[in-house]
């Protein structure tokens, strides 16, 4: 291998020929040699890819590659200074401090005055501050590197505007089903043996991999050394070898977020067996509970409102039980509340009406409220004509006055208006008879 294509000199170990004949993790020896052997990016490194298009014009430009852990980024980069004749140095955010960022660019610059440019992989580079992350833009800028950054972060989240202008971000898939099974496929192929599984317990190893690689082929390599020979394992048997891996979850990142955003939507569409499908990917991931229960109760007010009432009562109620209870019967409240809002009739009608009377509120100024509904305690305030003029509603026929209440200097408003949906339709039709009323009390 060229020194182009290493991140340094060669160790002693590997000088001296031991290396090819070290124990290798499976997913080391089955890293792809050209870019043609990776699976699964096909929209990247297809024929009409992203990258093969810049391979094919020899011209890489600085990189962020987001995607789930295994998906192939640093394999990729690796390849891809390969194919530029590009050096290929490897950082990682988490061990490398200013003084060692330094050092890299300095070899990267007497690199580039001999004529070698210098292809800058930096594994988990949304863990660098924003200072560190400054220090990448002048090297960027004058091509002493071109700089490729992973991270399974949301870039827009994790990393600075002057970073993300000058870096285009390309999106890493998670292994769908069929790529996983190439992998394992490859596997059988350079171990000579095939998985001692039968069809079903095949088709589980793969969903368990969750789109991760490397993680099937360790799961591989963890079965092989468990089999005895001659034996099968089924689902029931792999489930114990395999200890079922975590989902991909991080409570503070994208997988929060997205699981989040999910289950909302699937409750205001009116979907209940979506909804409990991310309910229960987000508690078997380890979300806690409570703060589902809170969400929920965002969904009973915001997406549901009047047209059920009751969506907030039982909401509230679902937290109670949990608080009450703890896991794991409480959980079995929190589905509940979510099966009942994702069938409650829907409104937003009151959550409008807020937004727009807060915009009114502010817009408006301070305005006085029209005299006769003001109390008038002192002599003072009676003189000055407060109270005067009030119609106490309950002594009104049908307890309604049709009395003026927004300022005098600011002309009536409509916030609310609900649909004919729900509860919000008896509604609808008391205020459309009081609008009926007012209008024949007051003339206007």
């Amino acid at each position: 291998m060229t020194p182009r294509a290493q991140a340094g000199s060669p160790t002693l170990f590997a000088a001296a020929g031991l290396e090819r004949d070290a124990p290798r993790p499976l997913a080391d020896r089955l890293r792809p040699r050209t870019l043609a052997e990776v699976v699964g990016q096909e929209h990247l490194l297809g024929e009409d890819g992203t990258l093969t298009r810049m391979v094919a014009a020899r011209a890489l430009g600085s990189m962020v590659f987001w995607g789930p852990p295994g998906t192939g980024k640093t394999t990729v980069a690796r390849l891809l200074a390969q194919a530029t004749d590009l050096y290929f140095q490897q950082i990682s955010a988490i061990f490398t401090g200013v003084a060692e960022l330094k050092k890299t660019f300095d070899a990267a610059r007497r690199r580039r005055e001999v004529g070698q440019g210098t292809l800058l992989f930096v594994d988990e580079i949304h863990r660098f501050n924003r200072a560190q992350q400054d220090s990448f833009l002048p090297v960027m800028e004058d091509g002493t590197i071109v700089l490729i950054g992973a991270t399974t972060e949301n870039p827009s989240f994790e990393l600075n505007a002057p970073l993300l202008s000058r870096a285009r971000v390309l999106v890493f898939r998670r292994l769908d089903e069929a790529a996983i099974a190439s992998l394992l496929a490859r596997a059988e192929r350079i171990e000579a043996r095939p998985l001692p599984l039968d069809e079903a317990a095949r088709a589980a190893l793969i969903r368990m991999s969750d789109g991760d690689g490397r993680a099937a082929l360790t799961l591989a390599e963890e079965i092989w050394r468990a089999a005895r020979a001659g034996e099968r394992f089924g689902v029931e048997q792999l489930q114990q070898v395999a200890q079922r891996r975590a989902p991909i979850y991080d409570k503070a990142q994208d997988g929060h977020y997205n699981l989040i955003s999910a289950l909302h939507k699937s409750v205001r569409g009116s979907d209940p067996d979506a909804a409990l499908y991310y309910l229960c990917r987000m508690l078997d991931a380890g979300e806690p509970p409570l703060y589902i229960a809170r969400r929920v109760v965002r969904m009973a007010i915001e997406d549901i409102g009047l047209a059920d009432p009751q969506a907030l009562v039982i909401a509230n109620a679902a937290k109670d039980a949990y608080d009450f209870l703890g896991s794991p019967e409480g959980e079995l409240a929190i589905a509940q509340a979510v099966v009942y809002c994702a069938t409650a009739p829907k409104s937003n009608a009151a959550y409008a009406a807020f937004g727009a009377a807060m915009r009114s509120a502010r817009e408006s100024g301070s305005l006085l409220p029209p005299k006769h509904i003001l109390n008038a305690p002192t002599r003072l305030m009676r003189e000055e004509g407060y109270g005067r003029g009030y119609a106490y509603d309950h002594d009104e026929e049908e307890a309604f006055s049709g009395q003026n209440y927004f300022p005098d200097a600011l002309p009536r408003q409509k916030f609310y208006d609900p649909p004919e949906r729900g509860f919000e339709r008896e509604i609808r039709r008391r205020l459309e008879y009081w609008a009926k009323l007012r209008h024949e009390r007051s003339g206007t």
